[in-house]
């Protein structure tokens, strides 16, 4: 397998990538999230199926790095289909639509197609440029982030509560939400990061803590239900957050369990921070009535780690993501800008407490 130096906070673990062999063709390499935190393994996916179930089951997941996926899912694409355009074309459409909530992933896809013409060397070259802008973009806006998180919490370190996964595992290198907290760690700034566990599949327990945990920062894990009573606390000066699909009103689609972190932040006087990509924001969605939700499969709310925690047949409501209104958005920090739908950010306050000694 062809290695390449990779850069970013996770030494020696790539999370998106592609191998080419002259016995076995190429492949899109994916670190198979699934597994983590007890098993570091890839995935070598040599055909568009195999990329389709990936993305679908979560192997890769997280919007930026699911466009990053997309892009070299289209290589692959472009590869396999080298003597015949239309079928590379078809194949690509059905990697973009793999997951509809997330922009990313039909942008990564189609960008890296567009080179089509130019041939499968082209495609690949433009989904290693997507690749590339993503981390860019992420150093970007997790900078800004950090600067008006710091900035709102003048001499003391800063105390964030954050959902799901928004690292350099969803997002590629830098991060988004948890790339400014981890941002802050590095300023010696950050206090604690507060991990909601992020059901049904535990992408805060499983990968914001093995990220955290990496990076030496300090944090704690709770129940997603214990979030708003940590914010009711006082125990929290922001709630950051990343999303799939920014409405162009503001409304903000993210993982399941976001409205109601904004909801209890609101009601607290917490300010509410999502952390995002420009290219998540979709100016042809007006609103989040327009947004389609994923809903997935029963199985991961009626099991976990394949025993079952509820009774047989029982019928399951589980959307993969929520929508959280603009009114209850303190700000969206991008690569280019901080746009505060609610009309206004405030970090910190004389309503927050002193930090608490965090507990890693």
């Amino acid at each position: 397998m062809n290695r390449r130096p990779v850069r970013g906070r996770i030494e020696g673990v790539r999370i998106v990538d592609w191998s080419e062999s002259a016995d076995r063709g190429p492949a899109v390499v994916l670190l198979d999230q699934r597994a983590l935190p007890h098993r570091t393994e890839y995935l070598q996916l040599r055909d568009v199926d195999a990329v389709v179930d990936a993305i679908r089951a979560l192997a890769v997941r997280g919007a930026p790095s699911l466009g990053v996926a997309g892009a070299f899912g289209a290589a692959l694409a472009a590869h396999v289909h080298a003597e015949d355009p239309g079928a590379a074309r078809a194949e690509t459409e059905r990697i973009a639509q793999a997951r509809p909530t997330a922009v990313p992933l039909a942008l990564g896809a189609h960008r890296a197609l567009a080179r089509l013409d130019d041939g499968p060397a082209a495609v690949l070259a433009e989904a290693r440029a997507t690749a590339a802008d993503a981390a860019r973009v992420n150093t970007a806006a997790t900078s800004r982030a950090a600067e008006l998180l710091q900035a709102g919490c003048p001499g003391r370190a800063v105390r964030l509560l954050t959902l799901c996964n928004t690292g350099d595992l969803a997002c590629g290198e830098g991060g988004s939400a948890l790339g400014a907290a981890l941002r802050l760690h590095e300023r010696g700034a950050l206090a604690e990061v507060l991990a909601c566990e992020t059901r049904p599949l535990l992408q805060g327990a499983r990968l914001t803590v093995w990220e955290l945990a990496r990076a030496g920062a300090p944090h704690r894990l709770c129940v997603d239900s214990a979030g708003p009573a940590a914010l009711a606390a006082g125990l929290v000066d922001a709630v950051v957050v990343g999303a799939d699909r920014i409405a162009a009103n503001g409304d903000v689609a993210n993982k399941i369990g976001t409205y109601m972190l904004a909801c209890a932040a609101a009601r607290s006087g917490v300010p509410f921070l999502v952390v995002a990509p420009e290219e998540t924001i979709d100016a042809h969605t007006p609103t989040g009535d327009d947004i389609v939700v994923e809903e997935r499969g029963a199985d991961e709310v009626t099991g976990l780690g394949g025993v079952s925690t509820t009774v047989p047949g029982t019928p399951v409501f589980n959307p993969a993501f929520d929508v959280t209104p603009a009114e209850l958005v303190g700000a969206i920090v991008t690569e280019r800008r901080v746009w505060s739908p609610a009309g206004g950010l405030r970090v910190g306050g004389a309503a927050a407490r002193p930090p608490a000694t965090p507990v890693a």
